[in-house]
């Protein structure tokens, strides 16, 4: 009892370790019934921790039921998040979580920076807020961190040891849950599977077969397909590692798409994760599945239509993606037209898989596009045998086909905007901030090198062919 009192650090707290007169000094009785209210405070403590856990794992808990559990215990805010960060369940006031949600430790994405966040007590000198955080862990698997955040008050070692508890029950229900999402993930999978390639039965079956599923199929409905870049036949990463990052990555995507859209149906493949989301009403009328009047304003609905997919869409990439990434892989995404019924679907599931395939030859990897956005490259990207695209650019652009000199570059820009803007070339010589004289210097240049393009409309759809090609990625 005197070490136990010696090591509490108080000088009111403070016994002698030995000699006589112990029990006749009224001031060491008094330090002595400190200390063991003190003991006793810290066992109840535990004791209520304990308590409430045992409950929440009897009750079969979920991590949403932890978490509340553990604001019980520490008020403020409790949290979980995946291995990179992602929140999986919270508790706390909406005061206390958008106070939380605003401190430097989380990014514009609402992820947590895990990279820079230490595993154990911060206290409010060096991070302005007192989080405590703590590792789930079940076996060899890292599931993720168990975070509570208790402004004006900074964990006791009891309180963390009583939280490194709580990440226990977590890990129980994270391997619960995961159990059972293995079990209905392929279930899902393998239906929308079918359904994406018309093996899910009638259109009136498989809408009835997807509530079942929660999903919602009697709606008006895109395509989204979202490939990993990476080609695992070709990568050195082992299969163990594989697997952990797809998983990772079909986990982030069916978060990111159920918060906004919880009956949309989301599954995750070898290297894809394929979603059908909810479009807007067809153009012009405001109700689903109609036509809409033609002309002009017709052409400016269908264009809003597919700005506001591709808002709905980028706003889901960029919550997967993340700020700093956190060591996902690079993905690119591709979207279909809107379907009016499930015996539609099969096209444009193929839709967002060209896409894909198209969007990443003109952007890159991280492409995101829409399938009407192919334009001239959807034709092209047909075309089995690349020789045969870079023979037909080298034939049509001559020397401008290389880059053997570094005005070549210079030239094909100028080209590339006269094709743009109709040979306009008041309007060309703004766009390039060129000289009006300087503009038919090169203009007469280029007639010198492709042949007489400004009076030969048929030579013009070669030449711009050619540049589009010359873009293309792997040509």
């Amino acid at each position: 009892m005197v070490n136990v009192a010696n090591d509490l650090g108080r000088k009111d707290q403070q016994l002698p370790a030995d000699g006589p007169g112990v029990v006749e000094d009224g001031s060491t009785v008094a330090s002595l019934r400190r200390v063991v209210d003190h003991q006793a405070e810290l066992l109840r403590r535990e004791d209520e921790v304990n308590r409430i856990l045992v409950q929440t794992v009897l009750a079969g808990g979920s991590l949403a039921d932890l978490c509340r559990a553990l604001v019980e215990l520490f008020p403020g805010v409790a949290l979980v998040t995946t291995t990179d960060g992602r929140i999986v369940a919270t508790a706390g006031s909406e005061a206390d979580v958008a106070q939380a949600m605003a401190l430097e430790c989380f990014d514009r994405t609402g992820r947590l920076i895990v990279e820079d966040e230490p595993v154990g007590v911060r206290t409010p000198g060096a991070t302005k807020s007192e989080r405590t955080m703590v590792r789930i862990v079940a076996g060899t698997s890292d599931h993720g961190l168990l975070a509570v955040f208790t402004p004006g008050r900074v964990l006791t070692t009891t309180d963390v040891h009583g939280l490194e508890r709580a990440s226990a029950v977590a890990a129980l229900a994270i391997t619960k849950e995961q159990a059972v999402s293995a079990v209905e993930g392929k279930y899902r999978a393998e239906f929308l599977r079918d359904t994406l390639v018309g093996r899910a039965g009638a259109p009136e079956e498989a809408i009835a077969h997807a509530a079942s599923l929660g999903w919602n199929l009697d709606r008006r409905m895109v395509v989204v397909v979202a490939e990993t870049d990476e080609d695992d036949s070709r990568t050195s990463r082992d299969a163990e590692e594989l697997r952990s990052l797809q998983e990772r990555f079909v986990r982030a995507w069916v978060q990111a798409v159920r918060t906004r859209e919880p009956n949309a149906p989301v599954a995750g493949f070898s290297q894809e994760v394929v979603a059908l989301l909810p479009a807007p009403c067809a153009p012009g009328t405001g109700e689903p599945g109609t036509t809409g009047t033609t002309g002009t304003a017709d052409t400016s609905d269908a264009n809003g239509e597919r700005g506001s997919v591709m808002r709905s869409v980028g706003e889901i990439v960029k919550v997967v993606r993340g700020d700093g990434g956190g060591g996902r892989r690079t993905f690119s995404t591709g979207v279909s037209r809107p379907v009016e019924s499930v015996a539609d679907i099969p096209r444009a599931y193929a839709e967002a898989l060209r896409a894909v395939a198209v969007g990443r030859q003109m952007q890159g990897e991280s492409a995101v596009m829409h399938f009407d956005g192919l334009g001239i490259y959807r034709l092209l990207s047909l075309i089995p045998d690349s020789a045969d695209l870079r023979a037909f650019v080298d034939e049509a652009l001559c020397e401008l086909a290389t880059d053997d000199q570094p005005s070549y570059a210079d030239l094909r820009q100028t080209l590339q905007v006269l094709l743009d803007t109709n040979l306009n070339v008041a309007e060309t010589a703004r766009i390039l901030f060129f000289h009006y004289n300087t503009l038919r210097y090169r203009i007469t240049k280029l007639e010198q090198m492709l042949g007489p393009f400004t009076t030969d409309p048929q030579l013009r759809l070669t030449l711009a062919l050619a540049l589009r090609i010359r873009q293309m990625r792997g040509v």
